[in-house]
């Protein structure tokens, strides 16, 4: 299964608060607005928010009626806005496994914003998640961390009714749904996880689909597709690419993967433990070794973040400051975990993210072998891949790779789950439809890359992939570093054909940190501008304090409002404003030997403009400075004024 790490949200903890307020607050409809709607054969009721519709549908929990019992399907239905009739029905589908599909309302409205005047929207959540009865497996959810004998424990806890919330009988209940509205065809939108939802669907029920759009993709059939053959290959491309089109990382001899080898040999030959403050002032305790810098490559989480940091801070460790990157392995070991702060079943299930792991996903053993054979079987099964293919993760060991979280290495997690009655094929015996179908994959993206689009779209007869540069995992929702995604989108359900693809090549390169500095004299002097009387020492003092609010925008970018630590020392806080996010520093330092405190206005708009006041102390020059610059560091550079010993400061830097 695809890692149950909402990448391009804002954070588990900030996301499962919005979500809880949400629920919370129920508004009250116009009086002229009816308390009913009717579509189809189905009663809706007004729901917590305007122009929203929300019912539910009973649906057999086992259609083959051994097992008696019915699950209640959630679904919300957002009708077209303009007078007259509906031109069609747009229905995402949800990654992880086990968010709810509704968790997301917020990004699928803002995809089909452009056309709700003429296009309904239908969110349905899977049997098993958020409000369509989700699962509880207490040894999952509430568990310390995830292990091989916690998915054992929740496979025997669910029993036989675990296949009884598989992929395949979820579409079933799309089908019957779509049915009971009387709204079909429709346009099915998968990404990551939802993706696979979304082709078995497809494969199911081709008659109910007009389009078809796969976002951050991978196939349900491939060869060796338990391995995750181009997952590797993923990784080292992210890496290396983002490098190349960086120039300052591009001058560098080698690729990243060749400046980052140093760094793993190290923690190879001299593993260690460590102990690191990170986010909120909190101290992780972890063994910082070669498993844990593949967690921070593998998952690509932080997901700008990893990218920008991990080629500087191997670099940085080899040379004997540790700090960056055992930061990165800090933030990225304590992100994985998918759960909410609050545990709650309904805004993310570990009991279906078990289940679809274990019956819909391919395994490298037999899963109808007795779990004390399967185990067997998976020894001999790593030895003969270990002797055959032991680049399989390069340039990590299977050894190394396996000793990362469960939650990313996908081969070994199933090993304890209890014999069940096979679930549905997944993949009936039948050829991939004909429809309109439209792949779109970053070519950043280290969880379902090129490649896996490219397999993706080999399957039906008639799709196209659109692979979006300096992209990353998810494309056409909000917080992708391009909008060119969401405009093919929107084009390809309106029209059959994303049109112009130029845009694809549009977004940015990702700007990645030079360089880790423990002293300022280690840093470029910022570029002085008529009216500068400082010399090289302010002026690296300037570079110093822009590159400590950068990463502290960084971390913000990470975990959205609240408190977060800096590098070496200090705190600061977001609070989220109107337009974006206030960040006071107190006392930050990024390198040893400067603080940084003061004020900075980060707007949301990347078209807009950032401002900052900064009080400096620390030998490389203690003052003041104010800085302007645009809010993507990719669109040009900061202009620093201030007075710093005494003495004028007039320059500028690339923007944070």
């Amino acid at each position: 299964m695809i890692p149950t790490m909402p990448l391009l949200r804002t954070g588990t903890a900030l996301r499962a608060l919005l979500m809880l307020t949400v629920a919370a607050v129920v508004l009250r409809a116009p009086a002229d607005v009816p308390a009913t709607l009717k579509v189809g054969a189905l009663t809706l009721q007004r729901c917590a928010a305007p122009a929203r519709w929300c019912g539910t549908l009973p649906r057999p929990l086992d259609p083959s009626g051994k097992r008696p019992g019915t699950v209640a399907i959630y679904f919300e239905y957002y009708p077209h806005t303009a007078p007259g009739p509906s031109a069609g029905t747009f229905v995402p589908a949800e990654g992880g496994p086990g968010y709810p599909t509704s968790g997301s309302r917020d990004d699928y409205l803002a995809l089909l914003a452009p056309l709700r005047a003429t296009r309904d929207l239908l969110i349905m959540d899977y049997r098993g998640t958020g409000d369509s009865q989700a699962l509880n497996c207490p040894q999952l959810q509430h568990a310390p961390a995830l292990t091989v004998a916690g998915i054992g424990a929740c496979g025997r806890y669910l029993g036989d009714s675990a296949p009884l919330y598989s992929m395949t009988l979820a579409s079933d209940d799309l089908a019957a749904l779509i049915q009971a509205l009387a709204i079909g065809p429709i346009d099915l939108y998968g990404s990551s996880t939802g993706t696979f939802f979304a082709q078995v669907f497809a494969l199911r029920h081709p008659t109910v689909v007009r389009s078809l759009v796969l976002d951050g993709a991978y196939p349900v059939r491939a060869p060796e597709l338990a391995w995750w053959p181009n997952y590797a290959p993923a990784m080292r491309d992210r890496f290396n690419r983002a490098c190349a089109r960086d120039p300052a990382c591009a001058q560098l001899p080698g690729d990243s993967l060749q400046h980052i080898a140093p760094a793993l040999a190290r923690l190879r030959a001299r593993p260690f433990d460590a102990s690191v403050r990170y986010g909120s002032g909190k101290t992780l305790r972890f063994k910082a070794d070669a498993s844990a810098l593949a967690s921070v490559m593998f998952s690509g989480w932080p997901p700008l973040t990893s990218l920008r940091e991990t080629d500087a801070a191997a670099r940085a460790f080899v040379a004997g400051d540790h700090q960056p990157l055992l930061r990165l392995m800090a933030e990225t070991l304590t992100s994985l975990d998918s759960r909410d702060p609050t545990r709650d079943p309904r805004l993310f299930s570990s009991g279906y993210a078990a289940v679809v792991s274990c019956l819909d996903e391919p395994q490298i053993f037999d899963m109808s072998l007795p779990p004390a054979q399967r185990a067997v079987q998976w020894t001999e099964v790593i030895a003969a891949r270990q002797r055959a293919h032991p680049d399989t993760y390069a340039p990590f060991t299977i050894a190394e790779y396996r000793g990362m979280p469960l939650d990313y290495t996908f081969i070994e997690q199933c090993i304890d789950w209890p014999v069940a009655p096979a679930a549905p094929l997944v993949v009936p015996p039948a050829q991939f439809p004909a429809m309109p179908v439209l792949v779109v994959s970053g070519d950043l993206d280290s969880l379902t890359g090129v490649a896996d689009g490219a397999a993706t779209a080999a399957q039906f007869p008639h799709a196209q992939q659109v692979v979006i540069a300096n992209g990353l995992h998810v494309n056409a929702l909000p917080r992708a570093r391009s909008e060119c995604a969401a405009s093919l989108v929107r084009r390809f359900i309106s029209d059959l054909t994303p049109g112009d693809e130029s845009c694809a090549g549009t977004a940015p390169p990702v700007a990645l940190l030079a360089r880790f500095a423990r002293h300022a004299a280690e840093l470029p002097p910022a570029r002085a501008l008529p009216g500068n009387r400082a010399g090289p020492q302010e002026l690296r003092a300037v570079s110093a304090a822009v590159l400590t609010c950068a990463d502290v925008m960084a971390r913000t970018s990470n975990n959205g409002a609240g408190r977060g630590s800096g590098l070496r020392n200090g705190d600061f806080t977001a609070a989220s404003v109107a337009d974006g996010y206030r960040l006071t520093l107190r006392s930050v330092r990024w390198t040893e030997d400067l603080a940084v405190s003061g004020r900075l206005d980060w707007p949301a708009s990347g078209k807009a403009r950032m401002h900052a006041q900064l009080q400096l102390a620390g030998q490389p020059g203690s003052g003041t400075l104010e800085l302007d610059a645009p809010a993507a560091a990719e669109m040009g550079v900061a202009r620093v004024r201030g007075t710093l010993d005494g003495i004028a400061v007039v320059a500028e830097v690339p923007a944070p």
